[in-house]
């Protein structure tokens, strides 16, 4: 047994140090995994991957009544954190209220910025959200990969799979996930 699943168990029993003690094990894996994450972001983000690891903590350990099945489901719910994270910010960045459609103007250069991904992050999403609801297992696989930026073995290992199904569930998924996209950006 891991130690963070040792703590994961300790929380779960009530220990109130166990969130302190487990901070320290998952913080850099959770930073790494943000930072590859946010690295894929439009140009001119202003969340930084630090922050995007403190918020998905905090949602992570916000909820006293949340239990977790060890290390996997764990990494797996901290995924999902940091992909509702950056919805929520695409879909903000998107409302009219903020702005729209507009584009960010680079007073230094007076150039254009890079054109924002949120369409792009928001019609991958809107095809994950489908696919999940067929297949729940393979979506959460896409959630690790994507999201997370996990490599076919450490998702493999957190879902508790082997790699070669792994491999199998990533070719159906991104396969599936393209034809979904394009069928959507064609209506």
């Amino acid at each position: 047994m891991s130690d963070v699943t040792r703590i994961l168990e300790a929380a779960q029993n009530g220990d109130p140090t166990a969130a302190e003690q487990l901070l320290p094990l998952v913080y850099e894996e959770l930073r790494r995994l943000a930072a590859h994450r946010m690295a894929n972001e439009a140009a001119g983000q202003t969340l930084q991957p630090t922050a995007l690891v403190h918020e998905a903590w905090l949602r992570l350990t916000g909820n006293p009544d949340q239990k977790w099945d060890g290390r996997a489901h764990f990494f797996a719910a901290a995924a999902e954190a940091m992909r509702r994270i950056l919805i929520e910010r695409a879909r903000k960045r998107r409302a009219v209220r903020h702005g729209g459609e507009q584009q960010r103007v680079d007073l230094a250069e007076f150039d254009l910025a890079a054109p924002a991904k949120d369409d792009q992050l928001l019609a991958i999403d809107e095809a994950l959200e489908k696919f999940a609801s067929q297949h729940p297992e393979e979506a959460k696989l896409v959630k690790l990969r994507y999201y997370v930026g996990m490599t076919i073995e450490e998702a493999a290992e957190a879902l508790g799979i082997s790699p070669r199904t792994a491999k199998y569930h990533w070719t159906h998924a991104r396969a599936w996930l393209y034809c979904e996209i394009n069928r959507g950006s064609q209506q």
